[in-house]
């Protein structure tokens, strides 16, 4: 299987992205973590069937989601044979590097080199430094997020092929002369991983490590410009570094986007007359302003007019869609089949049909 970041760099990707939400609650598909599971597979699969490039799921710790992705994306991968499958965003706080260098590349071999590895330092999680009861602690003088590049670091060179491990002189099995790395390796992985970013700064940090951009739906910096513009800002800030640090080959971003057409009496239902979400959002968190981007519902034609305007979707190569998975695989499917149809169009996305 080709490395599926090759091809047209002109025309736009689009995904869905699932938080795998589940609860016992009136109206809700996913019952159990089974459910949520087992439907976000059934749900790539009828996305690959129709075209869609991406399958990517969120991932949060001591709450009712998607907590281990790797398991769930091998799955996806062995039943599917073109669509991309990833994540936005691992937490590295929660992670050990080496053992999570293993386990992705087992995924990207099952799925033939298809895995887009997103990572961060995360956002604010259910409890208090909910690292810690995984066994991670900053060092002294260090930060969370110190400790998340940390981590990140140990990843990289991990897939990069690193030899670092001193060789049993009596080992079980033979060893081939000097130190070992983690194995299996993936040829290509290290092209796919991708760093969720928040700031202009980060951005920045992300292309010296020659790492893809997933720019977050929320922002840590305001400026008082629009959300789109200060997103596309960021990702220009990305692309001058990338270019300034000299990697050989073209970076990819995405940006994610909350879109709902609304084409029938049931979308209508669910979402129609929320406005207030028609608008960004500028808060605190975690101490800092924040502004966070708009969701865009209301009739196809105008949500397509609206993206085409988007100075971010605009500037990236891919737009990861959220999608209400708590309302079952046959609705969401409906949504993509509507945003395929009728707004996708209007971005540069065409359906990624080959070889079918």
């Amino acid at each position: 299987m080709a490395d599926t970041t090759a091809g047209d760099s002109s025309r736009k990707r689009i995904g869905f992205l699932s938080f795998g939400h589940y609860q016992a609650a009136a109206g809700s598909h996913t019952r159990s973590a089974a459910d949520a599971l087992l439907q976000t597979i059934e749900l790539a699969v009828a996305a690959e069937e129709l075209g869609v490039d991406g399958a990517y799921v969120r991932v949060h710790h001591f709450a009712r989601q998607l907590a281990s992705p790797i398991p769930l994306l091998a799955a996806i991968g062995a039943r599917t044979s073109r669509i991309e499958i990833g994540t936005g965003v691992i937490d590295m706080r929660y992670e050990n590097p080496l053992y999570m260098a293993e386990s992705a590349a087992a995924a990207d071999l099952i799925a033939g080199g298809r895995l887009q590895l997103g990572i961060s330092r995360g956002s604010p999680e259910q409890v208090i430094e909910g690292y810690r009861y995984f066994g991670y602690h900053p060092a002294e003088g260090q930060s969370d997020a110190d400790m998340a590049r940390q981590h990140t670091d140990v990843l990289l060179r991990a897939v990069e092929g690193a030899r670092f491990a001193e060789p049993n002189p009596r080992p079980m099995f033979p060893n081939p002369p000097g130190p070992l790395g983690i194995e299996p390796q993936s040829p290509g992985l290290r092209d796919r991983l991708w760093w969720g970013s928040g700031t202009r700064a980060t951005a920045r940090w992300t292309a010296e490590q020659g790492m893809n951009l997933m720019s977050s739906t929320l922002l840590t910096e305001d400026t008082g410009v629009p959300f789109d513009e200060l997103q596309a800002e960021q990702i220009e800030v990305f692309r001058q570094a990338w270019r300034e640090a000299g990697w050989q080959r073209e970076p990819r971003v995405s940006v994610s986007r909350s879109v709902i057409p609304l084409t029938t009496d049931l979308d209508r239902a669910y979402f129609g007359g929320r406005e207030d979400e028609r608008h960004d959002q500028v808060g605190i968190l975690e101490g800092v302003r924040a502004r966070f981007g708009k969701s865009y519902t209301g009739e196809p034609d105008v949500l397509a007019e609206e993206l085409a305007q988007d100075a971010a979707v605009q500037a990236a190569d891919t737009v990861l869609l959220t999608v209400p998975n708590q309302l079952g695989v046959d609705y969401n499917l409906h949504l993509l089949e509507s945003i395929a149809a009728h707004v996708a169009p209007a971005i540069g996305w065409s359906p990624a049909l080959e070889g079918k």
